[in-house]
């Protein structure tokens, strides 16, 4: 009988503590964009990642870093307030880069689990001479 209490009690003093988790909390609308075949001659792509802060604190994105130099990140600077939406944008240069990518960007915030990882992807195709 005690230990039959004894786990009822440890199943709702977590359950209790789960509930009560306060702080920011980040849900992407997406996390992966799929340019598909674009030209190299259309020239630089953008792909937007929009996110809602669905905790009940400011959500800050402390930094943002691209998996590499031809991609170049732009985000929301200001903290986004309990119920607001921010985003990341992502730019690609795709000159001199023909052929398939796939690349990540990293997104820190202040939330519980502070990292996100995007993903943009596509084919260029070579630019004929």
């Amino acid at each position: 009988m005690k230990k039959i209490l004894l786990i009822v009690g440890i199943v709702l003093f977590s359950s209790v503590l789960f509930a009560q988790q306060s702080g920011p909390s980040i849900s992407w609308d997406k996390k992966v964009h799929d340019f598909e075949k674009f030209q190299e001659a259309d020239g630089v792509v953008v792909a937007t990642f929009n996110f809602t802060n669905t905790g009940n604190e400011p959500l800050y994105i402390t930094n943002v870093r691209a998996s590499c130099g031809c991609t170049s990140p732009e985000w929301s600077k200001e903290p986004v307030k309990s119920g607001d939406q921010g985003y990341v944008k992502v730019a690609y240069n795709p000159a001199r880069r023909p052929g398939k990518f796939n690349k990540s960007v990293t997104v820190t915030t202040n939330e519980f689990q502070p990292t996100s990882v995007l993903r943009i992807m596509g084919e260029v195709v070579m630019a004929e001479l």
